[in-house]
């Protein structure tokens, strides 16, 4: 049978629409060139390349495959309906149809039977996952990364492997924030007490109450002295007052011990010139310098007397430890294993080994045991406490490229076939910077050493969503995804939208906690757009005017629908998508675009003028605007990003409800590309939820298989995507079926052995 019989049976005989015909099946030259040749020579064919795109070099499938980072947008165009231009005759939908398929099959083939999982690149921590992980390894709240240069950021996100470079600067950082964190955390000397002594020329008196006399401090009048003194840690510590007293009247003399201004312990001072008393107490006291003052609180003249304090001296020794103060849990953790009876040189290689296969996230091995112990042992030659010693080691393990950065080991390194399995430590680690951005726990790296962990994925997910820690999925992706985090940088018109601080922090805990409810309570993701509801303080809530809201906290709430639903009409993404004046509708349109639909619209082209310095332009928004697309530089682009952004026009610069545009009357309505046509931004939403959920959804799973693996998703990750479609589809759409689903991927499990073919 001839080959174009083979192709147009189908069709003739009903079975298959033309647009239909498998990717396989067609030849570039007898099917597709002839159709760009129909509808794209005119710019870009025959010495024209409009644009600077020009079809003449592809005379086969080979040169479309070489070239596949610029077919990648001509599918784009020619599936969205932006080429040809308006002006110029149409394919039919089965045409346009045909060549998207046949290009997405042959430029960018893919066989599910024998999937590429990718490679990621090795990357280090960015600022959130060394924090968090500087936090949960060590036990402390400090945030050292917060002074380090802020992450690069490539395809959305600032954890991707291929932007998250090494300078010099960040090296130094990274060597300060790690002795920072250490000296936070471990106790000079231990458990091992010192004593320092406060001269009483230390203390400052007032002139009406004392002064210093033969290297004593004496007080005549009610009054303190008082002097200031460093405290390593919090811990007790014991002050010994030398005093003695000059009495008169009925009662003794009065001392008083106060710390930081608060009075401690009062003393009876009996003791003389000849036989000064000793005093004392144990306080706790909080790390950092303090003020120490001893105060004379019964000061007595009469004729024939004068009671007077005497300090000679003060000594303060600590820390002291006891049932009712502890060493810090955080020492504690660290210095499981005392060389008092182990011995100073297997105490420290039990600390190392505990400590660095944590940090390192799988076990330590010997090698890197030894070097570690033995820089500890050299160090003890010029440091005598054993725990200050130590603390270089460790020292030395945090700035570790094992610890910086996230080394993925496989489970068969020997193995170097076309797919290899990830070792389950390296899927620990995937797993809990996906969902917490910060190290595994210790249940994740137990199950990770028996092995257990990929029999357990779907129970441990589970378990890790309802850890507070899985706030970070809200706040780090969420925030990334939905550009939220960005808040903090734009500036509205303070005197036009009666913008403040508060009104910020409320816009962005509301996303932040609409997020995190979907997922712990495990909604369908579709309620991003279909939710009724929302999470609004009494800022907010008057912002929105919504009533009967009251306080700072966040409380949930039913919305009017026939207004606000879902992610599109919340403040914080109307306010990141508006310019500081007025509204947006091209950057919302984009949003919409790029976050929820998974097309971002190309670049501007060069040299055409914005909107503000269009000086002919005149009228509403609306009508300035679409003035500006009449330019044919910009009606394609404009024709995509435009109607979304009129959509949501009722909502000002900052989000709130409008129904006037200065003195005219806000227009809402517009038509997409793909034809349907809506009056508000509710109807937009009912179409993004009728027609385009799968592709919402669709966008939201390469966005966090993107966030997961910290690199962009290709083309040959389709059939990981199809397939987590697959399984979050048959499970309504739900939060924990779309991660798990993320989780269970080949490219999450699995990356290309050494002999994969490129």
């Amino acid at each position: 049978m001839p080959h174009f019989l083979k192709i147009l049976l189908p069709v003739l005989v009903g079975a298959l629409p033309l647009g239909q015909l498998p990717a396989e099946s067609l030849s570039f030259a007898t099917d597709i060139r002839p159709l760009l040749e129909k509808y794209c020579w005119d710019c870009h064919g025959d010495g024209m390349d409009k644009g600077g795109l020009s079809l003449d070099p592809y005379e086969n499938e080979a040169d479309l495959i070489a070239a596949r980072k610029k077919w990648e947008g001509i599918m784009f165009n020619i599936d969205n309906w932006l080429m040809p231009p308006a002006d110029k005759e149409q394919p039919t939908a089965d045409e346009r149809k045909r060549l998207v398929q046949w290009i997405d099959g042959t430029v960018f083939p893919v066989d599910p039977a024998h999937p590429d999982p990718g490679r990621v690149t090795v990357r280090r921590l960015n600022k959130t996952e060394y924090n968090n992980t500087m936090r949960d390894l060590l036990g402390v709240d400090l945030r050292p990364a917060d002074n380090f240069p802020d992450d690069d950021s490539g395809y959305g996100f600032d954890n991707i492997g291929d932007v998250l470079a090494m300078p010099p600067l960040l090296v130094e950082q990274y060597l300060a924030a790690a002795g920072d964190v250490l000296d936070a955390v471990v106790v000079p000397g231990g458990s091992m007490p010192v004593t320092w002594s406060i001269a009483s020329e230390a203390f400052s008196v007032a002139e009406e109450v004392g002064q210093q006399q033969d290297g004593r401090l004496m007080l005549w009048g009610n009054g303190e002295a008082e002097a200031k003194s460093a405290f390593p840690v919090e811990a007790g510590y014991r002050f010994r007052f030398r005093v003695h007293a000059e009495q008169a009247g009925a009662e003794s003399v009065k001392m008083t011990l106060k710390l930081k201004g608060l009075e401690v312990q009062t003393f009876e001072v009996t003791g003389t010139h000849d036989q000064p008393q000793i005093v004392e107490a144990v306080v706790r006291v909080a790390r950092g310098t303090q003020t120490v003052a001893a105060a004379f609180i019964n000061d007595y003249t009469e004729e024939g007397g004068d009671r007077n304090l005497w300090i000679e001296s003060m000594e303060i020794t600590g820390p002291l430890w006891s049932e009712e103060v502890p060493l810090p849990e955080n020492h504690r953790r660290l210095f499981t294993h005392e060389p008092g009876t182990e011995g100073s040189e297997a105490a420290t290689r039990k600390v190392l080994h505990d400590f660095v296969s944590r940090a390192y996230r799988r076990p330590v091995r010997p090698d890197e045991l030894d070097k570690l112990a033995s820089l500890v042992q050299r160090v003890r030659h010029i440091e005598p406490q054993w725990e200050e010693a130590v603390k270089i080691g460790l020292r030395a393990a945090l700035v570790s490229p094992h610890f910086l950065y996230r080394i993925e080991a496989l489970s068969a390194p020997d193995d170097t076939g076309t797919v290899v399995d990830l070792s389950e430590f390296a899927l620990a680690s995937r797993l809990s910077y996906f969902l917490w951005s910060s190290m595994p726990d210790a249940q994740l790296l137990e199950r990770a050493s028996k092995n257990e962990l990929r029999a357990s994925l779907a129970s441990e997910i589970k378990r890790m969503i309802a850890d507070p820690k899985a706030r970070e999925l809200a706040r780090n992706f969420g925030g990334q995804w939905l550009e939220t985090r960005n808040l903090d940088l734009v500036r509205p018109n303070r005197k036009k939208f009666n913008w403040d601080e508060e009104l910020r922090r409320a816009m962005q805990a509301e996303t932040e906690e609409f997020f995190r409810f979907l997922l712990v309570e495990n909604r369908s993701v579709l309620e991003f757009l279909s939710a009724d509801y929302t999470f609004v303080n009494e800022r907010l809530a008057r912002h929105y005017g919504l009533e009967g809201v009251q306080g700072e906290e966040l409380q949930k709430v039913q919305l009017d629908p026939a207004r606000r639903r879902g992610l599109l009409t919340q403040a914080a993404v109307l306010t990141v998508t508006s310019d500081p004046t007025r509204t947006s509708p091209v950057k919302r349109g984009k949003w919409v675009l790029e976050n929820l639909l998974g097309t971002p619209p190309p670049p501007p082209p060069p040299n055409v003028p914005t909107l503000e310095s269009a000086q002919e332009l005149s009228g509403t928004l609306r009508q300035r605007m679409e003035q500006h697309r009449s330019n044919a530089a910009c009606a394609n682009c404009h024709a995509m990003l435009d109607p979304i952004g009129f959509g949501l026009e009722n909502f000002d610069g900052t989000g709130a409800w409008r129904d006037q545009d200065g003195d005219q009357p806000v227009e809402s309505s517009g038509r997409l590309t793909s034809g349907q046509e809506f009056l508000n931004a509710n109807e937009l939403t009912t179409i993004l939820l009728r027609d385009k959920s799968d592709q919402f959804v669709r966008t939201l799973a390469s966005k966090l298989l993107t966030f997961a693996l910290g690199r962009g998703t290709e083309y040959y990750d389709k059939p990981a995507l199809n397939e987590i479609m697959s399984k979050a589809k048959n499970d309504q759409y739900s939060f924990h079926s779309l991660i798990t689903a993320v989780a269970e991927s080949v490219p999450f499990q699995k990356r290309r052995g050494e002999n994969f073919p490129q």
